[in-house]
């Protein structure tokens, strides 16, 4: 769990049965959110398209939760088929839930998945405009460079450690056991 500055809601791994979650989310984002999220505009069918594959792409995704709805995510992805020596990092906060820390500590949770998987170098790509992502990349130290128009920044994560690996472990049952107990009371509910 998370200590995040925004005083509500937790920082949790999202499981692929809460695909609609993630999927509610990035909908939810508006206009200028998306197009900085994505790198362009996007429509809601490539939106419902792309969070339906979430687990296809073998992404870590966590969530901002709040409510039981996911407010901001971020995503860690392994580039190739397996994980090895890079990844790359992508994350989105819904306006009303900017500027409160979300984003940083949903970074910080990328990064530390990223050190107990190994990575050596986790990437970022965002708009030259998108000052805020460059500002949570530099907060965890992240190398930045601009290149046509883009910035793409490389963080170096540690390698991990026994705590790192079991902080991980602990929030990841913790987070699960709460997607369950939602689970069962939307089912609840809809009976």
């Amino acid at each position: 769990m998370s200590d995040n500055k925004a005083g509500e809601g937790l920082i949790r791994r999202l499981w692929p049965t809460e695909t609609n979650k993630f999927r509610d989310h990035l909908l939810r984002l508006d206009k200028d959110s998306r197009r900085l999220r994505f790198a362009h505009a996007v429509s809601d069918t490539f939106i419902e398209d792309y969070a339906s594959r979430m687990g296809e792409f073998g992404s870590l995704v966590y969530g901002h939760v709040v409510d039981g709805k996911v407010r901001g995510a971020a995503e860690l992805r392994r580039l190739g088929d397996a994980w090895g020596a890079e990844a790359e990092a992508a994350f989105s906060v819904e306006k009303p839930y900017q500027d409160q820390g979300v984003g940083t500590d949903l970074m910080g949770r990328v990064v530390r998945a990223a050190r107990n998987r190994r990575i050596r170098r986790l990437y970022m790509s965002c708009l030259a405009e998108n000052t805020k992502m460059q500002l949570i990349a530099k907060k965890h130290e992240a190398v930045l460079r601009f290149e046509y128009g883009e910035v793409i920044g490389e963080i170096l994560p540690q390698q991990p450690d026994y705590f790192s690996m079991v902080a991980e472990a602990a929030e990841d049952r913790v987070g699960f056991m709460i997607a369950v107990l939602e689970l069962q009371q939307r089912l609840v509910r809809a009976a």
